[in-house]
């Protein structure tokens, strides 16, 4: 796949991931917090079923092989979800988009410094930490009411 392709499909999941709070919102009103979570993560476990046996390349069967934390992205993935659907209809998508992000940032700025999950380590320069700082005041600039 070229950059270019990926820097596209990138924007799109940007795109996405804006767009997602607000539909699983939406459906909460009509079923609930955390069963909106259920049912997002379900459609979603469905589609990726779905691509694994259309274009899949890897093994199942390896997950026997993973470290327990390795499997935790699940986990993470049901409270980000459901915390979105809990706070776009009190605090606005806009709010809570950027503290995701703010917080998003900062914490892939302190993984690369520790090269955490034995990824590259990539300093913590003073002009990044200036970058996070002005995140965090952009958010807080967004959140005022």
């Amino acid at each position: 796949m070229n950059n270019m392709l990926l820097v596209l499909l990138m924007a799109c999941g940007g795109l996405a991931v804006a767009i997602q709070p607000s539909i699983n919102a939406r459906l909460a009103q009509k079923v609930g917090s955390y069963e909106s979570s259920m049912i997002s993560f379900a459609v979603g476990t469905l589609a990726m079923f779905v691509m694994v046996m259309i274009a899949g390349r890897g093994n199942l069967r390896n997950v026997a092989d993973a470290s327990w934390w390795e499997l935790t992205g699940g986990l993470m993935g049901a409270y980000f979800v459901t915390m979105t659907i809990i706070a776009v209809p009190r605090l606005g998508t806009l709010a809570v988009m950027s503290i995701i992000i703010a917080g998003q940032l900062t914490t892939a700025a302190l993984l690369d410094q520790y090269g955490v999950f034995g990824l590259r380590q990539i300093p913590l320069t003073p002009v990044r930490g200036v970058g996070i700082l002005l995140l965090c005041i952009g958010v807080g600039l967004v959140i005022r009411k």
